[in-house]
């Protein structure tokens, strides 16, 4: 096999559905599927998965796929009228290939840029239009950035609201030896509880029955820490005030058709996202939403991470 990686290359992968890999030249690599501008593989330098996809995934459309990072636009879960999670992660996306100028921190040659315009169909149901434009790249340790650009095109003068969400995956060893830092003591929704609002507890978060809370007026940096990995995921964001956290816990899980009855105990969700304050954009006005995710081997004191470093670190 030749050692020069190509940062992109399109490809088809399951059900012969379009996919675009992202490689980056140390050996880290990501997976674009069209369908639903959704990214399904997320790789560190050793080949090591970071996120999770399920087993029982359909790679059908127009069932989303069950993992990796689902985009939820223009609603996220049942906050509004729309199905659930709005309908951006089961339309076909297209590859952006002039895309405007775009800002950014790295000189990555593996990036794709994607863009989805609403069909007739779906004007029927969201009677609005917009441009969404999608960068995904990979930095050169590795880490994995997406930024959303919306962008309100109606012809008629009229805003639109809208809730936001990437729902992403996370790999884990053990649900019951991970914790989330960086959420302490904020309000949040109970989703389990018909959102009402409480206030998290000065500890880190750790999981031992299902979960599926919004976090509201969040920092721009979570840590998820796998104990047994000696991992940790850092989520930075922009534009993203709030952070869902999920893992539906063995009954959820059994009820899930595209969900292995076991695999919650691999696999948690930690959403940035934009929920309790809708976005509202008048006609030309455009809104950005931007994550980074990285993997750190997690630093060990007495058992614990070093609680600040990685939080407050660069």
């Amino acid at each position: 096999m030749s050692s020069e990686r190509v940062p992109v290359e399109l490809s088809k992968g399951v059900n012969g559905l379009d996919k675009i890999i992202l490689s980056e030249t140390r050996g880290s690599s990501a997976e674009v599927y069209l369908y639903g501008g959704h990214v399904t593989s997320w790789k560190n330098e050793h080949g090591e998965e970071l996120l999770f996809v399920s087993s029982k995934a359909l790679f059908k459309p127009p069932k989303a796929i069950r993992g990796g990072i689902p985009l939820c636009f223009p609603q996220f879960s049942n906050h509004g009228p729309l199905e659930q999670h709005g309908f951006a992660r089961n339309r076909f996306w297209s590859i952006d290939t002039d895309p405007p100028a775009f800002p950014t921190n790295s000189s990555s040659k593996a990036h794709v840029d994607l863009i989805l315009t609403p069909s007739e169909e779906d004007m029927k149901i969201w009677p609005h239009s917009y441009e969404f434009r999608l960068r995904i790249a990979l930095g050169p340790g590795g880490d994995l950035m997406l930024t959303s650009r919306i962008r309100n095109t109606n012809a008629d003068g009229k805003p639109f609201t809208f809730t936001f969400a990437y729902h992403t995956y996370f790999s884990v060893s053990d649900i019951s030896e991970v914790r989330v830092e960086g959420l302490e003591t904020l309000d949040y929704l109970d989703n389990l509880q018909n959102k009402e609002r409480f206030t998290e507890q000065g500890d880190a978060i750790t999981f031992e029955t299902e979960v599926d809370k919004i976090y509201v007026s969040t920092s721009t940096k979570i840590a998820i820490l796998d104990h047994e990995k000696k991992r940790t995921f850092v989520i930075r964001k922009d534009g993203l005030p709030d952070a869902v956290v999920w893992n539906p816990w063995d009954k959820k899980a059994k009820a899930m058709a595209d969900f292995g009855d076991d695999e919650y105990k691999h696999m948690l969700c930690v959403e940035a996202a934009a929920i309790e304050k809708l976005i509202t954009l008048k006609p030309g006005e455009e809104w950005r939403g931007r994550q980074e995710l990285s993997a750190v081997p997690s630093s060990y004191c007495s058992g614990q991470l070093d609680p600040q470093r990685v939080l407050l670190g660069s």
